[in-house]
């Protein structure tokens, strides 16, 4: 496998590099998106899961703890994105 140097760089054209910026940027975001989501569940979990685990099913406290939990973090995120979105405005 040939490894790759900013030397080769100089040698893609102007499409394969702007291919590889939007290939790399998708990464990157995906790497976020997954780094986002570990926390998430770490924090959760942490949060809602507090006995021990002795079958296949959360207790009903859990299950609703977890949901409610995602769904403020989802909520939290939207308006994030929102505020951010008017400050570039």
């Amino acid at each position: 496998m040939d490894s790759f140097s900013a030397s080769s760089l100089s040698n893609l054209n102007d499409s394969d590099k702007a291919e590889l910026q939007k290939f790399l940027a998708n990464e990157q975001q995906r790497s976020t998106i997954q780094a986002e989501t570990h926390k998430l569940t770490q924090t959760c979990w942490k949060k809602c899961v507090t006995s021990n685990i002795k079958n296949s099913k959360l207790d009903s406290s859990e299950e609703t703890c977890l949901a409610n939990c995602v769904e403020r973090f989802l909520d939290l995120n939207s308006l994030t994105l929102k505020h951010l979105n008017n400050m570039r405005s």
